[in-house]
């Protein structure tokens, strides 16, 4: 079974995917405009957020591919090389999206605005790994972990507008 599958059969991890995680494979529908990679590598809708965002796995294989995200306001970045590798970030760091310059001080600061409203996150997020069979690496790991594809092989995976050709603006700041 692949861990796509593996997520939309466990309610318990589907849910934590879907929020905080904000990574829902049971909601795959088009993105809001139709994108390409500039290289011309085929894209895969995996996921969607709830906010019109899409992940999408590029190039040929199976879920060992590269995951992009990509807005709705035309912002993109390479977040993991695999879904497995992505759903380990969303576990240690459901708001990466509040850490722009992906350190741990804006982690924790981040964390602190979401452990406010969710105080079972940990217990819920520990669940849904082991459900998983996945171990969650710290804060800190997967933060280096997304610099590391983000601003190395993301070079390489440029998302644009198919109609326009424009360039989807980096959703990261190194």
């Amino acid at each position: 079974m692949s861990l796509l599958d593996a997520i939309r059969a466990n309610p318990a991890a589907a849910d934590y995917l879907a929020w905080p995680g904000e990574f829902d494979p049971s909601r795959c529908y088009e993105h809001v405009e139709e994108v390409v990679l500039a290289s011309g590598e085929a894209l895969e809708r995996v996921a969607k957020d709830g906010a019109g965002g899409t992940y999408f796995l590029c190039g040929e294989g199976g879920e060992e591919r590269p995951v992009l995200f990509a807005d709705s306001e035309g912002g993109a970045a390479l977040l993991a090389v695999g879904v497995p590798e992505l759903v380990r970030l969303l576990l240690a760091v459901p708001w990466w999206r509040d850490c722009r310059r992906l350190t741990v001080e804006e982690s924790a600061e981040a964390a602190e605005e979401y452990l406010e409203d969710e105080p079972g996150h940990f217990a819920d997020r520990d669940a849904a790994a082991a459900a998983l069979g996945l171990e969650v690496p710290s804060e800190a790991e997967a933060l280096a972990r997304l610099r590391e594809v983000a601003f190395g092989l993301g070079a390489s995976y440029v998302l644009l507008n198919a109609q326009e050709g424009n360039a989807y603006r980096p959703l990261l700041r190194g």
